[in-house]
Order: structure tokens, then C-alpha cells, then sequence
């Protein structure tokens, strides 16, 4: 009987060894705007494939300055179209890699009901604190600045805006009480309780969220596949049920 036990546990092991062999890591650098979908994801392909995604969540701007010096991260999912382009331009990109994986979509949220369906609190208040993500790092915090503009509020209500340094750290503001009102992405009003309005798109730049496979993923079979995976049938429901747009 422990003859045949051996024999069992060395074919299963023999069976197993050629899908290790071919395991890898894929460091993935993600937009905070899209932390919960990444993970998402990544659950996903770690499912369908046996690699492991190990991912970082900021600020796209943080993550330019952070991969120019040399931060070791394979796969950049940006929050916009910029940095990806102009990580191109440092030739620090696998050249064809680059595509949109989600379209963002930017709300006003707060964490009860004092947001109107049409955001007219903006114009009409009352709140002392409006919060946003930093325009200087986060595509999001471009597109509330953007939209306030629009609207022809942004002078007045520039003394109560409040940055955070990501999309992320803006939601925060607003969950904790920090302030009242705030700017975010879509999906993350849609998994918490609160009121928002949804911005019209005509209000600001489109939010174009593109991936680049980075050199440093050149020869790593992981990477290769996680950007494959993005376009498949599976990656492609589990975005659009976020709440963020394909084309």
C-alpha cells in the first residue's frame, strides 16, 4: 500500500511540475481609481493562468516618476492616456503594447444624501469641504477641475477644495467626514452607500485609462499574458460590471 501511495504522490508530482515551471510574477503598477477591479482581475488570471500579480495602487503621475527612476514594475494601468505615451516617448515601453483598457467615469459623492441628482449642491451648497484628487498626479483630480470650470464655480469654490494625493485618498475624505462632497470614480460610488451625481462627460476630458507593458516585462511570459488577459471575453465583463466603459 505505501508503495502505491509513493507511486500516486510522484505522479501528481511530475503531473504539477510542468504548470510551476511555467509560473511567473507580474509586478503591475494600477491607477488607485481602479484598486478594486484590479483585484478583481487579477484573482482572475491568477485563476486561469497559475502566474501571481503583484500590484501597487497610486496615483499615475506618482507611478510616471517612480518607473522613469527605476522602479522595478513590469505593467503600468494608468489612469489616463498621458504617461503611458509618455513613457513611450522615454523608450521605456515594449513598443505595440499599449492600449485602453476601461473608459473612467467621474462622480460627486457624498457618504449620506446631501448630493442632488443634477449636483447642484455645487452651486447652491451648503458644505465646507469639497475633495478631489490632486490635478498635478491623478487624471480624476484633472477631470473635477475640469467639470468646475464647466460649470463656472471653480474660483469660488477653490478655497474648499481639499486634494487628496490619489482618487483613492479623495474617497477617504469623504467617507471618513474629512468633507462633505467630493469627486471619485464611478465604481466606487457604486459599492458604497452614499448620493452622487453623475458628471456629464461633455464636462471633461475623456478619461482614456491605457496599459503599457513596460521593458522591464520584456522577457517575462506573466506580463505578456496579464495584458492578454485584459482583452479576453472574462477581463472585459468584469470591467464594464464596475461601472467603467469599452469601446
Amino acid at each position: 500500500m505505501q508503495t502505491v501511495r509513493r507511486s500516486l504522490l510522484i505522479a501528481l508530482t511530475l503531473l504539477a511540475a510542468p504548470v510551476l515551471a511555467h509560473a511567473a510574477e507580474v509586478k503591475v503598477a494600477v491607477a488607485a481609481n481602479f484598486t478594486d477591479t484590479a483585484k478583481i482581475l487579477a484573482t482572475a488570471f491568477e485563476k486561469k493562468t497559475g502566474h501571481k500579480v503583484v500590484q501597487s495602487f497610486g496615483a499615475s503621475g506618482q507611478f510616471y516618476t517612480q518607473i522613469v527612476n527605476g522602479a522595478p514594475f513590469e505593467v503600468f494601468l494608468s489612469a489616463d492616456a498621458e504617461r503611458p505615451v509618455m513613457l513611450e516617448t522615454d523608450g521605456l515601453t515594449v513598443p505595440g503594447s499599449r492600449f485602453v483598457y476601461a473608459y473612467g467615469k467621474l462622480v460627486l459623492w457624498s457618504a449620506d444624501n446631501r448630493v442632488d441628482a443634477k449636483g447642484a449642491i455645487l452651486a447652491k451648497g451648503p458644505f465646507d469641504k469639497l475633495a478631489i484628487a490632486d490635478p498635478a498626479a491623478a487624471p480624476y483630480g484633472v477631470a473635477a477641475v475640469e467639470t468646475l470650470k464647466k460649470m463656472g464655480l471653480y474660483d469660488r469654490l477653490q478655497p474648499k477644495i481639499v486634494k487628496g494625493g490619489n482618487i483613492a485618498q479623495a474617497f477617504t475624505f469623504v467617507s471618513t467626514g474629512a468633507a462633505e462632497i467630493g469627486f471619485i470614480a464611478l465604481p466606487q460610488a457604486k459599492t458604497t452607500k452614499g448620493s452622487s451625481w453623475l458628471v456629464p462627460q461633455s464636462y471633461y476630458t475623456p478619461i482614456d485609462q491605457q496599459v503599457v507593458l513596460l521593458k522591464t516585462g520584456t522577457n517575462n511570459p506573466a506580463a505578456k499574458a496579464y495584458l492578454a488577459f485584459l482583452k479576453s471575453p472574462e477581463a472585459v465583463k468584469i470591467i464594464r460590471a464596475a461601472g467603467y466603459d469599452l469601446k
